[in-house]
């Protein structure tokens, strides 16, 4: 009896030094900073009590400048599998207490296994990232578990949900798995990506830049795209991780969760039918016209703070997931550019890749024009946008609300790429060009002619709306499926989803296509 005792009072010794993780020193520094620990950031985001940790007690084995002597059990993450609002997902979590969270080779190896359980078993996978980057220590071994891990990050991609939750710094090579995955999450003020620092930046080009300019979480959610959501901190960040779960499915073979209605299938918000201007020229907000038309309070949208020309984001229709994608005639009245064109293909990849049906809005004047957008290769990031959405094979639906003008319009969701069913508002204008620039092409010479040019061009921009700008034209020749009262639009959605909820479709045999990039 008293040998039992004794073991069992081992194993509880042995749990507690593991939960110490770099001891007391660390932990209260790590909080000196407002960041918690691993373990810590694992209880909020986890449903109470689920954690089940695994490989707790490996240490690495390297002896070379004096790291044996910081040899911990679990090293520099925490590993494991648990659930969030009941659904189970695996996880894990860096712990910057022990050598700055580096990655090593033990951290390569536990985080690997931790993915290709999640793969195997069909779960969404959840990295919180808090690390000094490679374990220089370690030399080789380190660089080579990053490829372990990159290329577990690759075959995981579209097969199971990856979240990257950036909670520190995020540097060197560090930054390519949060690069690989879905969805990356950001801090305010402590979290940091970048793949050199600020001082080797000042050594190789003089330029001289602070940690929140060069990769904070403003910096990657507004300029360079890295960053989806950008949280004020460490508890909004670990919630939005759980509210963006509730949207996706466990892994690409099921679909999304659907949740029991709480809204009006039927309801039709009268304020959709004087949303849109009749002149071409004012703008308006889309994103309250999402929120007549989905089931309310449920849009989360995604890359908010990037190209807000365009809108990408997840919501509900009568309780099911859908991927909405859109122009913001707010901004830059909608027209798309460069990075809108990459936010855009990028959402609807993962999307199709999760069997999230994809209704689109468009409003868009057409392509950014300009000698940067060119030179920038808007032809390729264009071509990125009809490729998402021919290669797509969810239920696919646009609503055409007002302008949708020559390769703006066949891009987005038209209905020669094979989108399902395809809408349009009776404030539509659906042509190759806006009617002021069509007429200086078409009639041109009769302008230069005439005695009132002015005049006569009105008259001829005004005969060139009636016939050509109009979506009666469209709906006549079949490229619009119907013309459709702004505020019958949640019904008709509701009614077209059910239709195509078992929609099959099958794209021709090969190992993969060659998209744009």
């Amino acid at each position: 009896m008293a040998e039992h005792d004794a073991l069992i009072t081992e194993l509880a010794e042995k749990r507690e030094q593991i939960k110490q993780g770099g001891g007391s020193k660390q932990i209260e520094r790590q909080r000196s900073k407002g960041k918690r620990t691993a373990r810590e950031r694992i209880e909020i985001l986890l449903d109470a009590g689920s954690f089940q940790e695994i490989d707790s007690y490996m240490t690495h084995r390297h002896t070379d400048f004096d790291v044996d002597e910081q040899r911990r059990p679990g090293d520099s993450v925490v590993t494991g599998f648990g659930k969030v609002n009941g659904r189970s997902v695996c996880i894990y979590a860096q712990d910057f207490t022990i050598l700055g969270g580096s990655f090593s080779e033990i951290q390569g190896q536990k985080v690997s296994k931790i993915m290709k359980l999640a793969l195997e078993s069909g779960v969404p996978v959840i990295g919180l990232n808090d690390s000094v980057g490679a374990r220089i220590q370690e030399g080789v071994y380190s660089l080579a578990a990053y490829g372990d891990l990159f290329w577990h990050n690759a075959q995981a991609s579209g097969v199971i949900p990856q979240i990257s939750v950036i909670l520190g710094p995020c540097a060197g090579g560090s930054v390519y798995s949060p690069a690989l995955t879905d969805f990356v999450i950001m801090t305010q003020g402590t979290s940091h990506m970048f793949i050199t620092g600020p001082e080797v930046i000042k050594t190789v080009t003089r330029e001289e830049v602070d940690l929140e300019t060069l990769g904070g979480a403003d910096t990657h959610s507004r300029i360079s795209g890295v960053a989806h959501f950008a949280a004020a901190n460490e508890e909004e960040a670990l919630a939005l991780t759980r509210q963006l779960l509730n949207y996706l499915p466990s892994n690409n073979a099921e679909p999304p969760p659907s949740i029991p209605p709480t809204d009006d299938p039927w309801r039709m918000d009268n304020a959709l039918n004087q949303i849109v201007p009749t002149d071409p020229g004012i703008a308006y907000d889309m994103c309250q016209v999402i929120g007549h038309i989905f089931d309310r309070d449920s849009f989360l949208e995604v890359h908010q703070n990037y190209a807000p020309n365009a809108i990408v984001g997840l919501a509900r229709l009568h309780g099911q997931p859908v991927g909405i994608v859109a122009q913001q005639p707010a901004v830059l009245a909608g027209v798309i550019d460069i990075n809108a064109a990459d936010k855009i293909a990028r959402f609807i990849r993962i999307g199709d890749a999760y069997n999230i049906p994809l209704i689109t809005f468009v409003d868009s004047p057409g392509f950014l024009p300009g000698l940067a957008q060119e030179h920038g290769g808007i032809i390729r990031h264009g071509a990125k946008i009809v490729y998402a959405y021919a290669e797509a094979t969810v239920p696919k639906i646009s609503i055409v609300t007002r302008k949708a003008y020559g390769g703006a319009y066949i891009v987005m969701s038209s209905k020669y790429i094979r989108t399902d069913l395809t809408l349009a508002w009776p404030t539509a204008e659906i042509a190759v060009m806006g009617a002021e620039g069509a007429v200086n092409i078409l009639h041109r010479k009769r302008l230069q002619d005439c005695e009132d040019p002015e005049a006569e061009r009105a008259r001829l921009v005004a005969e060139y709306r009636e016939k050509f700008s109009k979506p009666y034209a469209a709906a006549a020749s079949g490229h619009i499926d119907d013309v459709i009262l702004p505020a019958e639009t949640r019904p008709r959605l509701i009614a077209a989803l059910e239709l195509l909820r078992d929609k099959q479709a099958a794209l021709p045999s090969k190992k993969h296509g060659i998209m744009p990039v």
